[in-house]
C-alpha cells in the first residue's frame, strides 16, 4: 500500500509531506482546495504523462516521491527483476520523478535511474485510479494473467516457470556465444595458417633478395677492382711515358750540353793552337829572316830548333783537345745509361 507522498514545487504546492497510515484514508475539501493536485503528484511519481504546467510558477523543477510497502510475493518484484532494477522484497519501494520547467523529466526507482515507461509499468501494478471516464484496471489485458495466477494460487508455479525460462535463455545465450567462439577459433586458425604461409613466402622472398643483393654487390666489387686496376695501369703508363719523355729530354739536353762543351773546348784548343802556330811561324820567320840577313849558321840552327818546339806544343794541344772531347762524350754516355735505368725501374 501507499505509505507516503512527498511533493515539491507542484502547481500551487511548494512543499508537502503526506504520510498515509493503514486502512482507508479519505481526503476531503471544497472545490479548489487542491485535492486533484495530490492525485496529479501521485500520477507524476507513478509514471503518468506530465506537462511543464505542473511545475510551480517561478520554480526550475518539480518533484514527487511515493513510498509503497508491499508483500514479498507482489508481482512488482518480478517486474523489477525483469527490468534489471535492484530491489529487496519486503522492503519499501520508493518511486521518484523530477520534472523540469522545460518539460524534460527523470525517473528513479529506489534511487536507481529508470525510464518513464518502466516507471509507468511499475505504477500500474501499484495504483489504480477510479473516476469519471478513467480506465478501469480490470479492462487492461496486461493485468489479466497476473490476476488469474493470483486467484489460482499459482505463485510458486509462476516463479519456477520464470526461473526455468530465465535459465533456458541464459543457456541459449551461452550456446550462441560458444558457437561464436568456435567460429572465431576457426577463423583464427585459418588466419594463423595464412600468416604462416605468408611468413614462409616472405622468408623465401627475403632469401632471394639477399642472394640477389650479394650477387649485385660482388659484381660491383669486381667491376670496381677492374676499374681500379685499369686506372693504375693507365697511371703507370702515363707516368712511364712522361718519365721516358723527361729522360729523353734530359739525355738530349746532356748531349747538346756535352756537344757544346766539346765544341767549345775544341774551338778553344784550335784557337790556341792556331795562335801558337801563328806566333811560332811569325817568330820563325823573323828568326829566319834575321838568320838570312846575318847569314850565320848558328841563327839558322836556333830558328830550326824553335820551330820544332812549336810543332811539339801544337801536337800536345791537339792531344789535349781530343782528350777533352772524349771525356765529354763519355760523360754523356754515362748520363744516358743512368736515365735509361731509371726509366726501366719506374715502368
Amino acid at each position: 500500500m501507499l505509505t507516503g507522498l512527498w511533493i515539491r514545487e507542484v502547481v500551487l504546492i511548494e512543499s508537502l509531506d503526506l504520510v498515509v497510515g493503514p486502512g482507508l484514508t479519505a481526503l476531503t475539501g471544497e472545490t479548489g482546495a487542491g485535492k486533484s493536485i495530490l492525485l496529479d503528484a501521485l500520477g507524476l511519481a507513478t509514471g503518468a504523462r506530465a506537462e511543464s504546467g505542473l511545475v510551480r510558477q517561478g520554480a526550475s523543477q518539480a518533484s514527487a516521491t511515493a513510498a509503497f510497502s508491499l508483500p514479498p510475493g507482489h508481482a512488482v518484484w518480478h517486474l523489477l527483476e525483469a527490468r534489471g532494477l535492484e530491489a529487496a522484497p519486503g522492503e519499501d519501494l520508493i518511486l521518484r520523478r523530477v520534472l523540469s520547467a522545460d518539460g524534460r523529466s527523470r525517473a528513479f526507482v529506489n534511487d536507481q535511474p529508470a525510464s518513464v515507461a518502466a516507471l509507468r509499468e511499475i505504477g500500474a501494478l501499484l495504483v489504480e485510479v477510479h473516476g469519471q471516464h478513467e480506465t478501469v484496471g480490470l479492462l487492461d489485458s496486461r493485468t489479466h494473467r497476473d490476476l488469474l495466477d493470483a486467484f489460482g494460487g499459482c505463485a510458486s508455479s509462476v516463479r519456477r516457470t520464470g526461473e526455468a525460462w530465465k535459465a533456458w535463455r541464459e543457456a541459449e545465450a551461452a550456446l550462441a556465444q560458444a558457437k561464436a567462439d568456435v567460429e572465431a577459433a576457426r577463423a583464427a586458425g585459418a588466419s594463423a595458417a595464412a600468416i604462416n604461409s605468408a611468413g614462409a613466402a616472405g622468408e623465401a622472398a627475403a632469401a632471394a633478395v639477399r642472394e640477389e643483393a650479394a650477387a649485385a654487390a660482388q659484381a660491383v666489387a669486381q667491376k670496381a677492382q677492374a676499374d681500379l686496376e685499369a686506372a693504375v695501369r693507365a697511371v703507370q703508363e702515363a707516368a712511364a711515358q712522361e718519365l721516358e719523355k723527361a729522360v729523353a729530354t734530359a739525355v738530349s739536353a746532356a748531349k747538346e750540353e756535352c756537344g757544346r762543351e766539346a765544341e767549345a773546348a775544341l774551338s778553344f784548343a784550335a784557337a790556341e793552337a792556331a795562335a801558337a802556330a801563328d806566333a811560332a811561324a811569325q817568330k820563325a820567320k823573323a828568326e829566319a829572316a834575321a838568320a838570312a840577313a846575318q847569314g850565320g849558321d848558328e841563327a839558322l840552327a836556333a830558328a830550326t830548333k824553335n820551330l820544332a818546339a812549336l810543332e811539339a806544343k801544337l801536337a800536345a794541344a791537339e792531344q789535349k783537345t781530343a782528350a777533352a772531347v772524349a771525356a765529354a762524350l763519355q760523360k754523356a754516355a754515362e748520363e744516358h745509361q743512368a736515365a735509361t735505368s731509371a726509366t726501366t725501374k719506374a715502368a
